[in-house]
């Protein structure tokens, strides 16, 4: 591989409009370990074209922002995805005799030619932007692994039901368990699945001679799969383990959760356990943290409505509450409520259960109700710590309610959720949990119902 003359620098110069002050600031900020692509990256004044676009003319390369769309599946089987994303590098078309390779790192060489060992064939490698080439790679393993969860089943040893599932080690990335035992296979198929799909929840559900498997897309409830009966008691003792739950215990409710990683991103996984008359019965619910925030914007919010809502949120105190049934964007909603507000000058704290977006600049408390972490008793504690926005993540009790209302009165701006079907249903649901109506009318402001419209 032949290199350029002129030196890396010199051309982030001539395509990123660099400085040799920024350049001298990205080196001392390497120091850290990190690669000066990243450290560039991270300053926010270069992006990952502009970088690609560098080490292609460094290292003599063709560089190419988009990658050929040919089917070269066989080839990518060759390459084990460990490696792919380790060296971000995937063969995306044949030319003649040779595999045309996209690289994100021309300065792996030795990756380079291990990949010429697998392939077995010669490669013309080119450069790609980094997000590009992870891209392809999650799509084109994606493809591999796709192989429908009743294919799987096919592979289970009946007679090897009773295998000691604690002593399976959990894979670090779901695509990366192909030699894994076909259970683990089966329920990481299953997650994967659900994940694609954009599903919001997983029921596995049985019944007094066969199991169901559901997904829950866009608020509906679909048949995915039907396990036989016999592989009832696997599949939920490999969700405990997961979990971390005792899977010896059969008779009481269980609660958990699951952190995952599957193509490259992080997916929290809360599971539910509940004692049934033909078995146990699971409902997973699935969050994507790497999922992207939505702005108050792009909720649907149009004209007056939208007016209406800007100015509510921006008010010195008072509750304001969303309603809705499970799974409708309440918590959406609420978060871009404020990422809206959340500027310098205010304190936001939220209580949340569980933390589903990380939000810069607002501090998120999970409740967690092993060590008495209630909503209750960390709403005490937030009122301590001089909070400007509270958000509360579900008004669950009388205590909680009680609670909001006077932070309220005592000049916050509260936002919670209630889980009723309309919007006169949280007065009623105030009401109902003992709240006096004086109480409910000084201190709600306002009081959004929504739903969760599917899109074609």
């Amino acid at each position: 591989m032949a290199v350029a003359a002129r030196s890396l620098e010199a051309l982030l110069v001539q395509y990123g409009n660099l400085t040799q002050e920024v350049l001298e600031k990205a080196r001392e900020r390497q120091r850290d370990g990190k690669g000066l692509g990243d450290v560039l990256q991270e300053m926010g004044v270069i992006d990952s074209t502009t970088w690609a676009r560098a080490l292609a003319q460094h290292y003599g390369l063709p560089f190419r922002e988009k990658l050929p769309d040919e089917d070269v599946l066989d080839l990518v089987q060759l390459v084990p995805i460990n490696f792919a994303k380790r060296y971000l590098v995937l063969p995306v078309a044949r030319e003649g005799n040779a595999v045309v390779v996209a690289t994100a790192d021309p300065s792996q060489i030795s990756a380079l030619d291990d990949l010429r060992v697998l392939l077995r064939h010669p490669i013309k490698a080119f450069v790609a932007p980094a997000p590009v080439v992870l891209d392809a790679i999650n799509r084109a393993y994606d493809q591999i692994t796709a192989g429908s969860a009743s294919e799987l089943m096919d592979d289970l040893d009946t007679e090897r039901l009773d295998l000691e599932l604690a002593d399976l080690e959990e894979p670090r990335d779901l695509l990366d368990a192909d030699e894994e035992a076909p259970i683990i296979r089966l329920v990481n198929q299953l997650i994967f699945q659900a994940a694609k799909d954009r599903a919001s929840d997983i029921h596995i559900e049985p019944y007094e001679r066969d199991l169901l498997v559901r997904f829950r897309i866009d608020g509906v409830l679909y048949d995915i799969l039907s396990p036989p009966k016999r592989f009832q008691p696997i599949i939920i003792s490999r969700v405990k383990v997961m979990a971390g739950l005792n899977i010896a215990e059969k008779r009481l409710p269980q609660d958990g959760r699951i952190r995952i990683r599957l193509a490259g991103k992080d997916i929290d996984i809360r599971v539910s356990i509940v004692p049934t008359a033909h078995g146990e019965r699971v409902v997973m619910r699935l969050l994507d943290r790497a999922s992207t925030l939505l702005q108050l914007e792009e909720l649907g919010l149009t004209g007056n409505k939208l007016e209406t809502v800007n100015r509510l949120i921006r008010q010195s105190h008072g509750i304001i509450l969303v309603t809705g049934p499970t799974g409708s964007g309440k918590t959406t909603t609420l978060y871009a409520c404020l990422a809206k507000i959340n500027t310098t000058d205010k304190n936001i704290i939220t209580i949340e259960d569980p933390i589903e977006y990380q939000l810069h600049g607002i501090g998120q408390i999970q409740v967690n109700p092993k060590i008495d972490l209630t909503f209750a008793n960390g709403l005490r504690s937030i009122l301590r710590q001089d909070p400007d926005v509270i958000m509360v993540g579900e008004i669950r009790d009388t205590e909680t309610a009680e609670i909001a209302i006077q932070a309220a009165l005592t000049g916050h701006l509260v936002f919670s959720t209630l889980h009723t079907n309309d919007s006169f249903g949280a007065m009623t649901r105030l009401l109902d949990m003992g709240i006096e109506p004086f109480l409910v009318s000084s201190s709600v402001i306002a009081v959004m119902a929504q739903r969760l419209v599917r899109r074609v």
